[in-house]
């Protein structure tokens, strides 16, 4: 018996998403992430939203030592905040978000300014945006857009290149809110 093949996603195509991203969040959890431990360090993420793995006052809290544990991603990739390419590295968004349950919605992301911006979660499904918190191999400060900084691989897919995806690119990003 052939093994049943999911149909490739177009763009902009939203019907079966909701079931894809079941499917792809549930894949992409960590099998050995039966529940989320405690942060031990400075907490520099924190998500919230109903149905969330919780460790801390009802929240899913992440310690950098938390996020660098989990699979990281790197690219390096030209972005309209630097005049040369960048490499950035960290997990995948959707590896985020699997690792605290998340089973669907949209996400409300918040940064240290008060900037905020909703992302669709098709987005993480479609493209593998990461939740960077290296630059050039190097720990980010407030000052350098760190600690965490959500970006997209701009280079790898000319349609990313526009200002609705870049305005999703929350830099000092600290909370995550799922809705």
């Amino acid at each position: 018996m052939q093994p049943r093949r999911l149909p490739a996603l177009q763009p902009g195509r939203r019907a079966g998403l909701a079931a894809l991203g079941l499917l792809a969040l549930g894949a992409a959890l960590p099998r050995r992430a039966l529940a989320l431990d405690a942060p031990k360090g400075r907490v520099v993420l924190t998500l919230s939203g109903t149905g969330l793995k919780t460790n801390v006052d009802g929240r899913a809290a992440f310690d950098m030592d938390m996020l660098a544990a989990l699979p990281q991603r790197s690219f390096t990739v030209h972005t309209p905040w630097y005049p040369e390419a960048r490499k950035f590295t960290g997990p995948l968004l959707r590896d985020v978000l699997a690792q605290a349950g998340v089973r669907g919605g949209s996400i409300e992301a918040y940064a240290l300014n008060d900037y905020r911006v909703t992302i669709p979660m098709e987005d993480v499904l479609q493209y593998p945006v990461i939740l960077a918190r290296l630059m050039d191999d190097q720990p980010m400060s407030v000052r350098d857009k760190g600690p965490l900084f959500i970006i997209y691989p701009f280079d790898e897919d000319r349609r990313l290149r526009s200002s609705i995806y870049y305005s999703r690119c929350a830099w000092q990003l600290k909370a995550l809110e799922i809705r």
